[in-house]
């Protein structure tokens, strides 16, 4: 899968209603430094459930 943004493979895939996206890791900081920006990080918190093993 390609980002949905360049030519760069996808390093991360998002899906909904059954379509999914990917995004490269530059063009996935930028969508969250957005959402952050606009206080939509909350709201997507709450929607997505996400485990970090690290």
């Amino acid at each position: 899968m390609h980002c949905h943004y360049c030519d760069r493979p996808a390093a991360f895939a998002a899906e909904s209603d059954g379509v999914t996206v990917g995004l490269c890791e530059t063009h996935f900081q930028e969508r969250l430094e957005e959402l952050a920006d606009a206080d939509g990080l909350d709201a997507l918190k709450e929607r997505v459930d996400v485990d970090r093993t690290e």
